[in-house]
């Protein structure tokens, strides 16, 4: 009876520290998701920017002289 118990114990501990190592990586990738939608929103932005700031942006460019 007393072996069952350390080995129920022995297993507890492990799960424990599975259990923080999983949470450790879930928390990691969230850290990096978030920077990414950031940096995601900020290049929307850039772009948007870029595509008002252009001077043809809403002109029909014609086709080359070669055509």
């Amino acid at each position: 009876m007393e072996d069952r118990i350390v080995d129920l114990e022995t297993k507890l501990a492990f799960q424990d520290e599975t259990i923080n190592e999983l949470n450790d990586v879930i928390t990691d990738q969230q850290n990096q998701l978030d920077e990414l939608r950031e940096e995601i929103r900020l290049l929307n932005l850039r772009i948007v920017s870029i595509a008002e700031s252009s001077p043809n942006s809403n002109e029909v460019e014609p086709p080359p002289p070669h055509y």
